[in-house]
């Protein structure tokens, strides 16, 4: 597990210079790879790598080459096939000198090209120099467990793992890009393959990028498929019985688990008490003594120990709990610098603290991540299910009441729920699930700031993406969408940068592309049974889980962020909402942003999601466009564990 960044071009700067440049991008990132650093300059490029070892902690250091010299590769990631891989290099002639996957991937480059990543188990992202070719070659595993960042500044490529890495180029502009600040405050999380800096991209999920000769190409290898239950050329066999598909899952589960428990150093696990998570330790305890991780907080409505601490028995873990009664304030300028771009997800704050507590005790934990876009675990498709039925009213009755929400003023109850049955299917969701619907943003944006958009509409690329697969049910059109969008833009965004910001490698097993491909053909009636969420994996669950918890209600990873607002983070608030410079920016109309404020201080409405991204987004744009002192930070070690948490830390017996 590693932190990457390099360079690539024709205008590629002496190795003096070059070498300084490298220094300083691997210097962001020393948080990613804090035991290691290894840098590789030739003509035509500069790359090099943070690492966090994990796997043959003696000989794995990077860049590694082929035999002759002319394939290097930095990675960042974890391999869980490569030592079939390396039978198979092996029985092809090919010496290995070392017993690592980065290693592997190098080989099997050579032999295979850019299709090599089509044979890889694992979560990646990784650069290759093919010196014969004079030519870059980026990757990224399928669903975006580990991030990877480029830029063109003229005929070079700028490349790493975090944007910051990509800033310390000169020809990498710290200019904010207008439509992915509309993306943000739509969704929380700015989508791939743009980001908050015009210019500087994401590589997207399932793809390669070549470049060579000043040009980028891109090639996509793998996607999610559920268009396997559709009649005609490529339809599989008839639906099978339920309890094949609660055995099969059982035996992927179990075998994806299996495969993630390879570490040279300590491992446990996240342990929230849901489905998930209890699933994925269920499956570590038949192979290990478990050290597990749970988070909790002082409100009942947000505490979620109880179900771990029964979990955690139930498994005879080495279970470590921690109430959070935070300095939030203390928290979230570091959280913010961490993420690069604006991020609305406040669950980033446990997940920080709890990554940061995990640390103390192990270096590599396993999660429950991905269960709900895989299983169909979100509750948001339970209102989608329930408001199928307005899609019955006449189109010109919806559009009616479209013009009757349009003209209710900001905030006024039942606005948005009259403006969200009136809208068309996909858009339908897409507003459900949006922190600032189309509205709210045409009153937040400031005229100038309106009209250099050009009428942008962030619901219309979502819209794209739920049309796109061949699929017989609304749902899997759902998991589609969630998969290609919230996932690897929140989801694993979230537990990348908030584990790696405290050097902790997580490990999704619920990911797995085996299991996810096998999912795909489970029906959608079996994931969504009527009203009941994750119905299939529920099943596959019994016997291995205690029924407490697969029968408790569901709960997000969320925090109290209503009462901080009016507590612990109320001055926080107030002053940054109020600063001259966000006034001043000339992006808002700041009356629009008072108002919001305004309705939440005194109970109209609760205004907590909207006015957190306003506070991270005017945070960020302290940090990484005016980059005022006072909000950059080094690393992660800023904020000590007794201003966190309280901690519990005790095995249950």
């Amino acid at each position: 597990m590693c932190g990457i960044a390099g360079i690539s071009g024709t205008e590629l700067m002496e190795n003096a210079a070059a070498r300084d440049l490298i220094a300083r991008m691997l210097g962001a990132v020393e948080h990613r790879g804090p035991d290691d650093e290894g840098h590789h300059i030739e003509t035509g490029v500069a790359m090099g790598m943070r690492r966090l070892a994990i796997i043959d902690l003696a000989t794995g250091r990077q860049p590694i080459s082929n035999e002759d010299g002319s394939i290097w590769i930095v990675f960042n990631g974890e391999i869980y096939n490569f030592r079939e891989l390396r039978e198979l290099l092996l029985a092809r002639g090919h010496k290995l000198r070392t017993r690592t996957d980065t290693e592997t991937i190098a080989h099997l480059y050579e032999d295979e090209g850019e299709r090599c990543v089509e044979r890889l188990r694992g979560m990646f992202a990784f650069a290759i120099w093919d010196r014969r070719e004079r030519r870059l070659f980026l990757a990224r595993d399928r669903v975006g467990k580990k991030p990877l960042y480029y830029a063109l500044a003229g005929r070079t490529l700028v490349f790493g793992s975090e944007i910051k890495s990509l800033l310390q180029h000169p020809g990498v502009k710290r200019e904010i890009n207008l439509q992915a600040i509309s993306d943000f405050l739509s969704f929380g999380y700015v989508p791939d393959p743009a980001t908050a800096f015009t210019g500087v991209r994401k590589l997207p999920p399932g793809h390669t990028l070549t470049f060579k000769d000043g040009l980028v190409y891109m090639r996509r290898y793998w996607d999610f498929d559920y268009s396997i239950h559709l009649d005609g050329p490529g339809a599989r066999e008839p639906e099978a019985p339920e309890a094949y598909y609660v055995e099969r899952l059982r035996e992927l589960i179990a075998e994806s688990v299996r495969v993630r428990l390879e570490s040279d150093v300590p491992l446990g696990a996240f342990l929230s008490g849901g489905i998930d998570s209890s699933v994925v330790v269920a499956m570590m305890a038949r192979e290990m003594k478990v050290k597990t991780f749970s988070i909790g907080f002082p409100d009942a409505g947000f505490d979620e120990l109880r179900y771990a601490r029964i979990a955690a028995r139930h498994f005879g873990a080495d279970h470590h709990e921690f109430v959070v009664t935070p300095d939030v304030c203390r928290l979230v300028e570091e959280i913010v610098w961490h993420h690069d771009e604006p991020f609305a997800d406040v669950s980033s704050v446990p997940t920080y603290v709890v990554s940061k507590m995990a640390r103390e005790h192990v270096t590599v934990a396993l999660s429950g991540d991905g269960g709900d876009e895989v299983f169909g675990g979100y509750e948001r498709y339970v209102v989608d299910r329930r408001r199928g039925r307005y899609e019955r009213i006449p189109s010109f009755l919806r559009r009616a009441l479209l013009r009757a929400s349009r003209a209710l003023p900001q905030g006024a109850y039942g606005k948005r729920f009259l403006r969200n049955i009136a809208l068309e299917p996909a858009a339908r969701y897409v507003d459900s699930v949006s922190y600032f619907d189309r509205d709210s943003q045409l009153n937040l944006f400031s005229e100038d700031a309106r009209r250099a958009m050009a009428g942008y509409d962030p619901a219309r690329r979502f819209e794209r993406i739920f049309a796109a697969p061949a699929a017989r049910s609304r749902l899997d059109r759902l998991l589609y969408l969630d998969s290609k969008t919230y996932l690897p833009g929140d989801i694993l965004v979230k537990v990348d940068r908030m584990s790696m910001a405290n050097s902790l490698e997580t490990r999704a097993p619920l990911l797995d592309h085996h299991l996810i491909e096998f999912a795909q053909t489970i029906p959608a009636s079996f994931k969504l049974r009527g009203l009941e969420t994750k119905y299939i994996l529920k099943r596959a669950a019994e016997g291995l889980i205690p029924d407490e918890i697969i029968n408790r209600p569901k709960q997000g990873f969320d925090v109290p962020i209503r009462r901080w607002f009016n507590r612990e983070l109320r001055e926080m608030l107030d002053d940054t909402l109020n600063d001259r410079c966000a006034r001043e920016r000339g992006d808002f109309n700041h009356r629009a942003v008072l108002a919001i404020l305004d309705e939440h201080r005194r109970g109209v409405r609760d205004h907590s999601r909207q006015l957190w991204s306003l506070l991270v987004l005017e945070l960020w744009r302290r940090a990484f466009i005016d980059r005022r002192p006072e909000t950059r930070f080094k690393g992660a070690k800023r904020v000590g564990l007794d201003c966190l948490a309280e901690s519990a830390a005790a095995t249950v017996h």
